[in-house]
Formats: structure tokens, sequence, C-alpha cells
């Protein structure tokens, strides 16, 4: 066996680099597809700590309720 080429090496690192752009691009579709599908969830950069105004009340009773009474 001879050795490879200049050329048949710059094609291969070409065809890694189209096949790694590739894959990134696919994993970037998956993750809106799964944000999509989980809205529930908060974006990439939105925080949690922002509640509605009478949310705190409706965590407070129900967490009451869930503690057993003596």
């Amino acid at each position: 066996m001879g050795r490879r080429s200049p050329e048949t090496m710059v094609k291969r690192a070409r065809e890694q680099a189209l096949r790694e752009k590739r894959e990134l691009k696919q994993a970037k579709k998956d993750a809106r597809a799964a944000a999509k599908l989980a809205p529930d969830e908060p974006a990439e950069g939105e925080t949690t700590d922002e509640l509605v105004e009478g949310d705190d009340e409706a965590l407070a009773t129900e967490s009451e309720e869930a503690t057993p009474a003596d």
C-alpha cells in the first residue's frame, strides 16, 4: 500500500468538517423541537423567579394542604 496523497487528506478533512456541521445543525433542530414540546420549561435566558401576583398564595395553600395534621 502506498501513502495517501495530500489531496486525499484535504478531502477527508473537508468531509469531516461537513459531517460535524451537519451534526451540529441537527442537534440544534432537535433542541428546538424539544423546546416546542415542553413549553412549561423556561427557554434559554429566561428565569423562573418571575411569578404572577397571587401565585405565592396558591403555592402557600398547596404546601399547607400537603403537610399532615397532628
